[in-house]
C-alpha cells in the first residue's frame, strides 16, 4: 500500500512548491460527503474541492451521465464539430440566470478563464477600458484576474506588473463611495464593468449588508457600467438560491460560473444578456476545451440533481444547523471573533492565523477536512457538500467543537 508520506516525498520531487496543499493526505476514493485516503482513513469533506462538489462526490446522476458520454466521444471541440449537450446546457443556464432578459452562454474551463472572458466581453460592448473591483476580492490567479484579486500573499507578490485600468474600492461600504471614485480616481464614462462576488469567498465569506448590491447595481445602470456577478464559488445552490445574487433580486449584465457547475469536472461559463454576448464577432470567443462534452453532460446531470433534490432548501437547512452550533460556541470560546455566511456557505473568524492553522490540523487528524480563507488567513470556511446527511453534519460539528476546545486550551 502506498502511504501518504511516500506520496508526499514524490510530490516534493515532482511538483513545484508554488502549488500548495492544505493537508498532506492523498485521496484514494470518495462518495457523497466522504473521502478515504490511500491509507484507508475516512474523512468528512467540508471543503468540497473548494465548493466544486455541491452535489457530492460521484453523484449517481453525474456518474451515469459521464459513463454514457464516455461510450460516445470525449472531445471534438465545439468550434469544429459541435454537439447537442453544449447547446442544451447553454439553454439551461440561460433559463436559470436571474432576470427575464434573453440570455446567451459561452463555456470555458476555469473560473479565471470565465472572468477574463467576461471582462473582454464588457470592454468590447462598452468600448471602455476600466474595471472596478473590490477589496478582499478573489477572481483568479491568471495575470488579468490577479489584478482583480485583492490578496497580496501568496497570490500577487512577485508577479507584477499587472494589467492596468483596474480600480479597487471597499466592499460592502456605501455605494455612494463609487460616485466619489468617479470624481477622484476614474471617470464613470471610462468604466466598462464592475465585478463583484455576491458573497466574498477567499476574502473570508463576507456577506454584504442587505440592499448594498442593489445600490451598486443602480449606480452601474446610471453610468452605463456593466455589472458582472462572480458566482464561481456562490453558484448552484451553495447559498440557498441557485445563484447568490438572487437574494437581492438583481439581474446582472454578465454572470460567471464554474466550480459546482460541472459536478466535479472542469467547466466554467459566462452567461449574459443576448445583446451583450452577441456583440463580439465570430471567432472572438472560445477555446479548445471549453464546454467539453463530458463536462456538459456532467453539468446537465448536476443541475438536475440540484433541482430534483431540493438542494437550495437543503443548503439553507445546513446553514441553520451550523449557525445554531457555532453561535453557541461563540459564547464559550473567546477565540471566535465573528460568525457569518449565507446558506451552506458559512464561516467563523478566529483571533489569528496560527490558531486557524492549528484548528484545521486538529480537524483533519480527527477525520474532518476543512479549508481556510480571509485576507489574514484566520477564517475557517465551511463548504460541505449540500447532500451531506444530518448525521455526518453532527459528526463534523462535534469534531469542530473538540478542536475549538483544544485550541482554546493550547
Amino acid at each position: 500500500m502506498t502511504s501518504n508520506a511516500e506520496l508526499n516525498t514524490r510530490r516534493q520531487q515532482a511538483v513545484p512548491r508554488g502549488v500548495s496543499n492544505s493537508l498532506m493526505v492523498y485521496a484514494e476514493r470518495a462518495s457523497n460527503a466522504e473521502i478515504w485516503d490511500v491509507e484507508g482513513r475516512r474523512y468528512i469533506d467540508f471543503a468540497s474541492g473548494i465548493s466544486v462538489l455541491n452535489t457530492g462526490h460521484l453523484h449517481p446522476k453525474v456518474q451515469a451521465a459521464i459513463a454514457l458520454q464516455l461510450q460516445k466521444f470525449t472531445h471534438s471541440c465545439f468550434q469544429v464539430t459541435p454537439y447537442e449537450s453544449y447547446i442544451a446546457l447553454a439553454e439551461q443556464l440561460n433559463a436559470l440566470a436571474p432576470g427575464a432578459t434573453p440570455k446567451k452562454t459561452i463555456f470555458l474551463t476555469t473560473g479565471a478563464e470565465a472572468v477574463e472572458n467576461a471582462i473582454k466581453i464588457a470592454r468590447a460592448y462598452t468600448r471602455r477600458p476600466a474595471v472596478i473591483c473590490f477589496e478582499d476580492a478573489f477572481h483568479g490567479r491568471t495575470l488579468l484576474t490577479l489584478s482583480l484579486t485583492s490578496k497580496t500573499h501568496p497570490y500577487k507578490a512577485g508577479f507584477e506588473p499587472f494589467p492596468g485600468d483596474i480600480y479597487r474600492v471597499p466592499y460592502g461600504q456605501p455605494a455612494a463611495l463609487l460616485e466619489d471614485t468617479f470624481q477622484r480616481v476614474v471617470a464613470a464614462e471610462s468604466v466598462a464593468a464592475l465585478i463583484a462576488e455576491p458573497v466574498q469567498g477567499e476574502g473570508g465569506f463576507i456577506v454584504p449588508p442587505t440592499g448594498w448590491l442593489t445600490e451598486v447595481a443602480d449606480v452601474c445602470r446610471k453610468h452605463g457600467i456593466l455589472l458582472i456577478a462572480d458566482e464561481v464559488q456562490t453558484g448552484f445552490a451553495r447559498t440557498g438560491k441557485m445563484f447568490a445574487i438572487e437574494h437581492e433580486g438583481i439581474e446582472p449584465d454578465l454572470m460567471v460560473t464554474a466550480k459546482s457547475l460541472g459536478g466535479g469536472l472542469p467547466l466554467a461559463a459566462v452567461t449574459g444578456t443576448a445583446e451583450i454576448m452577441d456583440h463580439t464577432g465570430p471567432g472572438a470567443l472560445g477555446g479548445t476545451f471549453g464546454g467539453n462534452p463530458m463536462c456538459c453532460e456532467a453539468a446537465l446531470a448536476a443541475i438536475q440533481a440540484i433541482e430534483n433534490g431540493g438542494l437550495c432548501a437543503r443548503a439553507s437547512h445546513l446553514g441553520e444547523l451550523f449557525r445554531r452550533r457555532v453561535l453557541a460556541w461563540k459564547d464559550r470560546f473567546p477565540i471566535i471573533r465573528d460568525v457569518r455566511g449565507l446558506g451552506a456557505m458559512q464561516a467563523f473568524e478566529l483571533a489569528d492565523a496560527a490558531s486557524t492553522k492549528a484548528l484545521t490540523k486538529y480537524c483533519y487528524e480527527h477525520g474532518l477536512i476543512l479549508v481556510t480563507a480571509g485576507t489574514y488567513g484566520n477564517v475557517v470556511r465551511i463548504l460541505m457538500p449540500v447532500i451531506v446527511t444530518d448525521d455526518q453534519m453532527t459528526e463534523a460539528l462535534d469534531i469542530l467543537e473538540s478542536a475549538l476546545t483544544w485550541v482554546e486550551v493550547a
